[in-house]
């Protein structure tokens, strides 16, 4: 007596579909989301330092415009950039001086703007409210709000020439 073989090619696509659906793509939009995520965040990150860099080596201003205007004119390559741009994330530049006997740090403050007599000792630049909304927001996932990005740095020159008495913005 011959019997047939069983067939269970439909069961392991059906199988398949399920594993494919239920694991391997939420796995693969969770790990682009995540690659999306760090990369956002390292490059305002990176970007937070390029601000604490130029505020140390050019002239120290009370508002602090030039290098904010610095910084939103030379945002990074990457999504969401017009956050900068349009003041939805706020840039904060902070001079501080340093005194002497204790090491504490204190707001810098000074009668002039950009002069060898008004040099602070450290600057902080912090960015704060940026919000990454990935591509995947029309499933309905909210924007993600990172936390405040900061660098510290200690004065360098602040643009001036102490020999020439004259200081460059």
């Amino acid at each position: 007596m011959r019997t047939k073989p069983l067939r269970r090619g439909g069961q392991v696509s059906v199988e398949f579909i399920l594993l494919f659906t239920g694991v391997l793509v939420p796995s693969l939009i969770g790990l682009t989301f995540l690659s999306q995520l760090l990369w956002i965040w390292h490059s305002v990150n990176d970007f937070t330092r390029q601000g604490a860099g130029y505020a140390v080596s050019h002239c120290w201003e009370a508002s602090s415009q030039n290098v904010i205007d610095f910084m939103q004119q030379n945002v990074p390559l990457m999504p969401f950039q017009q956050q900068f741009q349009d003041g939805t994330a706020t840039i904060t530049v902070s001079y501080f001086s340093v005194d002497p006997t204790t090491g504490i740090l204190t707001p810098f403050a000074c009668d002039g703007d950009c002069s060898t007599a008004c040099i602070p000792d450290r600057v902080v630049v912090t960015v704060t409210g940026f919000q990454f909304s990935s591509f995947f927001s029309y499933l309905g996932l909210p924007p993600v709000a990172l936390p405040n990005f900061q660098a510290s740095a200690a004065m360098e020159s602040a643009g001036c020439d102490p020999e020439q008495g004259v200081c460059l913005p």
